[in-house]
């Protein structure tokens, strides 16, 4: 008997190990990097079949949009300038981070943007357009997007669950003394502007949320499995780049904090040994026929970084998809080698 049951374990781990090879090899692969020198990369699966994809330019200084088929086929595909910096003023410095969002028939462009005459004086602003294709029509801008408060903030988007719009952004808390900078949520009135007062979802506390920087920025959700999956990216923009994760249960107050825990380690951060430095501002995506879920991130593929790693140039978007534990929690490995 005791041979029985051994020669049936045996047979159902052979059975899960072919499984679990089947769909690895099922799994999309990616040619990667897919865009190089993309920073920030965001892309949208649209109803009409185009992925759209828009990310930050090394000289920060407009908004490039892309669309294709496929994932494989962005870096190819051609830019076009949806809109530029001012000359002067405000929106003059500083363009980073674009978010493309398709809400009630239009389309808006989420961004963050310095004064020409003051580059840290970031902000974030909103540009609309109504035509069915964003890489047509006429971007309108809509100005400075209010959080409540005048302070650093970046790295805004949006989502939507049981009827209720949200945005999550990055923001300096109010009147700090120090330079850290925490997620923040509220309800949106409209796409342009929120209701009710912000709430402080994160804010950097452990170690690895504070090398040689305290940060908490670049938001982006993904609702999976009866809950409310938040990843942000934390630490200097260098190899110590990383990514942490909060998450919510669905039909739980999201405008409270204590409904939402926190990772106490990063779920995704540099590998050493596939030659990824750095990965993070991530945003989500699926295959077209959204049965697998997609990570879109940047990295840079050396670790040392001569001067300012904001001047490096050298982040390219990069994409793998993203496996599930029998838990419902998402298991996001390592980032993958070139």
């Amino acid at each position: 008997m005791a041979q029985a049951f051994c020669a049936r374990g045996l047979k159902a781990a052979a059975l899960m190990a072919a499984a679990l090879s089947f769909a690895q090899a099922a799994e999309p692969r990616f040619n990667n990097p897919l865009v190089k020198q993309r920073a920030d990369p965001q892309v949208t699966l649209h109803s009409d079949g185009y992925y759209y994809y828009t990310a930050t330019a090394p000289e920060y200084d407009r908004i490039e949009l892309r669309r294709a088929r496929s994932l494989n086929d962005l870096g190819a595909a051609d830019a076009h300038v949806a809109w530029r910096k001012h000359a002067s003023g405000e929106m003059g410095a500083h363009i980073w981070a674009p978010e493309m969002h398709y809400i009630d028939g239009k389309w808006y462009i989420y961004f963050t943007a310095g004064r020409a005459d003051a580059i840290w004086e970031i902000r974030l602003y909103v540009l609309e357009n109504s035509s069915p294709n964003p890489l047509e029509g006429e971007w309108i801008e809509r100005g400075q997007l209010k959080t409540g408060w005048e302070s650093f903030s970046l790295d805004a988007t949006t989502f939507a669950l049981d009827g209720k719009r949200y945005l999550v952004w990055t923001q300096r808390a109010p009147e700090a003394t120090a330079h850290a900078t925490n997620i923040y949520m509220a309800q949106m009135e409209s796409p342009l502007s929120i209701k009710g007062p912000p709430v402080l979802l994160s804010r950097p506390e452990y170690a690895w949320e504070k090398v040689k920087y305290e940060v908490n920025e670049a938001p982006a959700v993904l609702v999976r499995n009866g809950r409310v999956f938040m990843t942000y990216s934390a630490s200097a923009t260098d190899a110590n780049y990383c990514l942490g994760l909060l998450t919510a249960p669905v039909g739980s107050d999201l405008l409270n904090a204590g409904s939402w825990s926190k990772s106490p380690t990063p779920v995704f951060a540099s590998s050493a040994a596939n030659g990824q430095y750095g990965p993070g501002h991530n945003s989500f995506t699926t295959t077209p026929d959204g049965k697998t879920d997609i990570l879109v991130y940047h990295a840079r593929n050396y670790r040392d970084i001569v001067g300012d790693p904001l001047k490096d140039q050298n982040r390219h978007t990069r994409a793998q998809a993203l496996r599930w534990r029998a838990d419902g929690t998402p298991d996001f490995g390592v980032p993958v080698a070139d």
